[in-house]
């Protein structure tokens, strides 16, 4: 460890300050920062800073020219609202067809910590106060099971839907944990695998890479787009094969309304051959941000809403609707052949300017209250350039997207937004089978209607009407006619599987409201609701 040819070494990439605090260190500090700093490819790293910040090379989010972006074509667009009824049903069944064989694996982005939360755990250890208590790794965990006792019903073979979990430095041993306390939500262990991938040191602004501690470099994960090497050298690619895994759901840990593995969706991007496929959401509003996917000189990519001109996020078809709609919600297919043929691909890292602690000039760590730095980061979505056969499909916003982003008091996409909108879909789910709100203030305002069946409904008062679904009992809706056709429900409500209802416990607590357990159906499913008693 010669102090002097490491000062040198790091004077070649104006990174010297690294060592400002090295005279003060014992010998097992310095060794850990000799080992850190070894750990780096200066030239590689330093290189990809300066590219992402100099817009020549096309960084930081750099307007594209208008005339280089096209529209999806109906061709490779379809969705819930733009299919029949029976070629949805078929679509449906043919993904569970391919669960039931065991070759759909669902993949879990999970990189990330809850900081715009106000947390120091992993997003999806969160628990956004339902009713129930369950956090979104329980809920997805859930949801994998009676996806997989819907497919072993529906053709007659039980397989496993393998559970893949990419974490980060940050969260792996807490998801981890976390997972095995809680008997991995009903999963068997063996189909439930963590991975982790690979970090990147956090730079200034003016391109100095930051010390989280005077012998530690400060890293972070290299994005949902690190996915694909992580793939590769954690073996997770190996591991599908050997299972006879063909297809794969990637999905991001943040969205409450996640149809884990939707088998309407795996079975369509089947039915189209297609090596990748994207859900979307329908982007009504020209200015709201998020990504856009399209093609860009002849290839699909998500553009970003910051690098499209005000005219083309105006732009509209005939039929009034935005001609560059499909609103990217991290929600992804493919083949593994195809992730077996792009892991290596080069993708470029994209900015994120974020609050990052640092230790200042006496060695104190400061914990800044503005963005102060900036994390590199790959997108998962970067690997649409590169297929031959993309397709895209369209869910209803309402059904399927409710982002849990940020602490309460923000704008949008908060605890009590993400908790309010689940209550809403389960409301839905209810009335959708014949289930009647008895809340007075509770009222229609519209029903949407697809192929002749009820969406979802607008509600007067959003909030009004507590109610809660176990992903044990209904995946998507499906099978709660017996439990509430006919019958009128006070709020709050909480329909229970009958495993669930047999043990009293979920998520480690007694299910009951307001100290209470009462059950106002009179049809003799007593076993699966739990409402509410007056005080």
């Amino acid at each position: 460890m010669d102090y002097e040819q490491l000062h040198a070494y790091l004077k070649q990439y104006k990174q010297e300050h690294l060592l400002s605090f090295w005279h003060q260190l014992n010998d097992e500090q310095r060794a850990s920062l000799y080992e850190d700093l070894q750990s780096i490819d200066f030239d590689s790293v330093t290189r990809i800073f300066e590219q992402c910040m100099n817009p020549e090379f096309g960084g930081n989010s750099c307007a594209i020219d208008d005339h280089l972006l096209e529209p999806l074509t109906d061709d490779i667009h379809e969705g819930v609202t733009k299919t029949t009824a029976e070629q949805l049903k078929s679509y449906k069944q043919l993904g569970l067809k391919a669960i039931s064989e065991g070759r759909v694996a669902a993949l879990l982005l999970a990189g990330g910590m809850g900081t715009r939360l106000g947390v120091s755990y992993p997003k999806g250890m969160y628990n956004v106060g339902l009713p129930s208590g369950k956090t979104l790794f329980q809920l997805q965990g859930e949801r994998i099971r009676k996806l997989q006792n819907l497919a072993s019903t529906a053709h007659n073979n039980h397989s496993p839907i393998v559970w893949y979990v990419m974490t980060s430095e940050q969260t792996k041993e807490q998801t981890d944990e976390f997972l095995s306390q809680h008997n991995y939500f009903g999963l068997h262990e063996k189909d439930v695998v963590i991975f982790e991938q690979n970090t990147i040191p956090c730079f200034t602004n003016d391109g100095k890479i930051i010390l989280e501690q005077p012998y530690r470099v400060s890293r972070s994960p290299d994005g949902n787009g690190g996915l694909y090497v992580a793939l590769k050298m954690c073996g997770i690619l190996d591991d599908m094969k050997k299972r006879g895994i063909n297809y794969v759901h990637v999905y991001s840990v943040d969205n409450i309304l996640v149809k884990v593995a939707d088998p309407a969706f795996i079975g369509y991007c089947i039915a189209k051959q297609a090596e990748a496929g994207a859900k979307v959401v329908e982007k009504t509003i020209p200015n709201e941000a998020v990504g856009v996917i399209c093609k860009v000189k002849g290839k699909y990519e998500v553009v970003e809403y910051s690098e499209i001109s005000n005219e083309i996020a105006c732009r509209r078809n005939a039929d009034g609707k935005l001609a560059f709609n499909a609103g990217s919600i991290c929600n992804h297919f493919f083949t593994v052949d195809y992730l077996q043929q792009i892991w290596d691909k080069p993708l470029k890292y994209h900015v994120a300017k974020k609050k990052i602690p640092f230790i200042d000039e006496s060695g104190k760590l400061v914990k800044p209250d503005s963005p102060n730095g900036v994390k590199l980061e790959k997108f998962v979505f970067d690997v649409f350039q590169f297929t031959n056969k993309f397709v895209v499909w369209q869910v209803l916003r309402e059904e399927e997207f409710s982002p849990l982003k940020n602490a309460e008091g923000a704008a949008k996409d908060t605890p009590t937004t993400a908790r309010n909108d689940l209550i809403s879909l389960h409301r839905r789910y209810i009335a959708n089978a014949g289930g009647i709100l008895g809340d007075s203030d509770l009222k229609r305002k519209c029903d949407i209607t697809v192929n002749g069946n009820i969406l979802y409904t607008n509600d007067v008062k959003p909030s009004s009407f507590v109610c809660e679904i176990s992903p044990l009992l209904s995946y998507d809706g499906e099978g709660l006619q017996e439990y509430v056709r006919g019958k009128t429900f006070q709020s709050p409500i909480h329909l229970l599987s009958d495993e669930e209802k047999s043990s009293g416990i979920t998520n480690g607590v007694k299910v009951a409201f307001n100290g209470c357990e009462k059950s106002n159906n009179t049809n003799g499913h007593h076993n699966n609701l739990l409402t509410s008693c007056d005080n």
